[in-house]
């Protein structure tokens, strides 16, 4: 994509405003903590000290509103500390601008590579580091270091007890999240009637499966109806897929399809009804004609084979389900439930925070040259911001720290969006002043307000966002007696700076995600791969068979898919030619890798009893499979194509020697065609692309 191209479309990410779900009363909890924190210091303080105070209760409450599974009080006490910390380090040096500056770029390293953590440690970090920018306007002491830092960590810690104190819809994320993977798994039901070989997107699984990792003191407290339907929506998946299937389910046209096409029916408004009863804590309530529909017919059309199976494999599922959801309230473990999926406590989440920050700890890491960016222009723009006479000027590295990210879409979105929005939202708060001429409380109650109007409106975009920020600065400020005048000027100058310096820094030293894609699918190719070798060798040694090693060897798969697919995304954006992977190819291959996904997991749902006969040619597949896999992943990365040679010649003695019976050797053929369509999108030249183009 050229430059203009990709200019236009990142500002364009970054100007929309999308329609999301509000939390009127989250929202009036959070910004409450900021008043009441705003209110003590202007009472027993200064206006002073509640305009640094607010800034602890403000970003606590921000945190909170992040996309996290941990409980919000710990997220509120984890940003106080780490603001507390960082304000008080920033005092110690702000007696001398090296210092501080030397101070700035190693924290500003740090904070970028806790991204390695996870968007939310990302983002915590990075709060650290616009208090510490903060701090450098206000008197140098070494008491008065802990005194203001323990102010705003108070923020945080007032925003922690006001969670704990007024808890609102307790375990919400949690519901929603097993509520949308079911209501995902009923409208891949619905779709399926439609079309058979329909895609599923496994990402509400992956949050589901997410939310349900829990530490031991939740694990402790979980409701009931929260813990089984996870695992039985994992199953229905395969079930559903194999039902529909016309190659291993019914047959595409017929009595027979009517059925499956009814039962889907039936499956997706259960589904429904479970997930509107766990999002909202209440009784299941199943529609009349669903259950008719999953009831044995005494006569009419009638399913055999392997459609037969599923039918009754779905029918005990979705039971299940219903009874698995349907007791609200937990009151002992049952004999021979399973345990809850443990997350590590804070304690234990150090070591594992930097195991991450070393694995990523490369020079061709996207966190690491992302660390050396923010740092290198928040250093920068700190020593710009102080030599010109605006007054402030630790705004310009504040914004070039904020509109910062990895990668770079979201980088150059958000610069457009932090300007756009900080313009509109300085020039109405000056409106607003100008009308209005508010003293120190009018101010602190009108920064309060945009403080609320950005937690409600967070969701819609960040030029939403930028617009509240901005005049929650111009009030705050207001409040210790700063013209408003001074105040636009300088914040949109500053903003502008950092914005541009944030663009440049990205653009002189990037990490274009375009130079990834192959190893991308190379991994996802290796994951597949294992899971269909764990698959295979449950066909051929069913008394064996281990489901651990199939279940971990999907949730492997689904992880590598979501990677390839966020790259693929974010390369799509990039203004950089393709290298040795286009668009053509990569849609091809995407398809592909996909369809070799969706017939392992077609296989998965028919897995054979332990005391069934074990398939002799369903080892050799394997074996041979498992023989070129390795260089076939390398062949993907070496911008070679993959040579399937030996899996094929098993596939057709297979055939020739037990014909078209079973699923096994039916799934084996599909998955041999799979991967003759990624070897084919992979050939070097332009016939091995025009073949993907044609196939796909």
């Amino acid at each position: 994509m050229p430059w203009l191209s990709a200019l236009k479309d990142t500002a364009r990410s970054g100007l929309t405003v999308e329609r999301a779900r509000l939390e009127p009363l989250v929202t009036l909890r959070a910004a409450g903590g900021v008043a009441l924190v705003v209110a003590l210091l202007l009472a027993f303080g200064s206006p002073a000290l509640a305009v640094s105070s607010a800034f602890g209760a403000f970003a606590a409450g921000l945190a909170t509103f992040q996309q996290s599974w941990r409980p919000r009080p710990v997220l509120a006490l984890g940003v106080a500390a780490g603001l507390g910390l960082s304000t008080f380090l920033g005092y110690l040096a702000a007696y001398s601008h090296v210092l501080f500056v030397l101070l700035l770029a190693v924290w500003t390293l740090l904070a970028g590579m806790a991204w390695a953590v996870g968007p939310v440690s990302g983002l915590v970090a990075t709060q650290t580091v616009a208090v510490m920018l903060v701090t450098v306007t206000l008197p140098t002491s070494v008491a008065g270091a802990a005194e203001h830092a323990a102010l705003i960590s108070v923020g945080g810690v007032v925003q922690a007890l006001l969670i704990v104190l007024f808890p609102i819809r307790p375990w919400g994320r949690q519901r929603d999240a097993l509520a949308d993977a079911l209501a995902a798994e009923a409208d891949y039901a619905r779709r399926l009637r439609h079309d058979p070989v329909a895609r599923f997107d496994p990402q509400p699984l992956m949050e589901a499966r997410s939310a349900a990792e829990l530490t031991p003191r939740q694990a402790r407290n979980r409701p009931r109806e929260l813990a089984g339907p996870r695992g039985l929506a994992e199953r229905l998946r395969p079930v559903l897929a194999a039902l529909a299937d016309p190659v291993v389910g019914a047959p595409a046209e017929g009595p027979q399809r009517d059925r499956v096409r009814d039962l889907l029916a039936a499956a997706a408004s259960v589904l429904d009804a479970v997930a509107r009863a766990i999002r909202w804590g209440r009784p299941v309530r199943l529609p009349p004609e669903a259950l008719a529909v999953l009831q044995v017919p005494e006569e009419g059309p009638m399913l055999d084979g392997a459609a037969r199976r599923s039918a009754y494999r779905l029918i005990a599922l979705l039971g299940d389900v219903v009874e698995e959801s349907d007791e609200p309230v937990r009151t002992a473990r049952r004999a021979g439930e399973r345990r809850p999926l443990l997350r590590p406590t804070v304690p234990r989440l150090v070591p594992v925070a930097l195991r991450a920050v070393r694995r990523e700890a490369t020079w061709s890491s996207p966190v690491a040259r992302h660390a050396v960016r923010v740092a290198v222009v928040a250093s920068a723009g700190y020593v710009l911001g102080a030599a010109l006479p605006l007054g402030h000027g630790y705004w310009a590295p504040m914004a070039s720290v904020m509109v910062m990210r990895p990668d770079f879409a979201q980088t150059y979105s958000r610069g457009v969006a932090r300007f756009a929005g900080t313009v509109v939202g300085v020039l109405l708060a000056a409106a607003l002043a100008t009308l209005l001429h508010p003293g120190v409380y009018v101010s602190a109650a009108l920064a309060v307000a945009c403080v609320g109007l950005l937690y409600l409106l967070m969701g819609t975009g960040y030029v939403v966002a930028s617009a509240c920020i901005g005049a929650y600065v111009v009030f705050l400020l207001g409040m210790v007696g700063e013209g408003w005048s001074q105040t636009v000027q300088a914040r949109v100058a500053l903003t502008l700076l950092g914005g541009l310096l944030a663009m440049a820094a990205y653009a002189v030293f990037p990490v274009w995600e375009t130079r990834r894609l192959r190893d991308r699918l190379a991994d996802w190719l290796a994951a597949n791969g294992a899971y269909c070798l764990a698959v295979l060798d449950a066909y051929a040694r069913p008394a064996d068979v281990r489901p651990r090693r199939v279940r971990d060897t999907l949730l492997d798969s689904r992880a590598a898919r979501t990677a390839w697919e966020e790259t693929a995304e974010r390369a799509l954006k990039e203004p950089v030619r393709h290298r040795g992977l286009s668009r053509t190819a990569e849609r091809a291959s995407d398809a592909a890798l996909a369809t070799m996904g969706r017939v392992t997991m077609l296989m998965e749902a028919h897995i054979p009893d332990r005391d069934a006969q074990p398939s002799p040619y369903a080892g050799k597949f394997a074996d041979a499979l498992g023989a070129a896999l390795p260089d076939a992943v390398a062949a993907v990365r070496e911008r070679r194509a993959p040579d399937w040679t030996g899996p094929r010649a098993v596939v057709a003695d297979w055939y020739a020697a037990e014909g078209d019976r079973g699923v096994a050797v039916r799934g084996a053929e599909l998955l041999v065609d799979a991967l003759d369509e990624l070897a084919a999108a992979l050939s070097p030249g332009p016939g091995g692309r025009n073949r993907a183009a044609r196939r796909t």
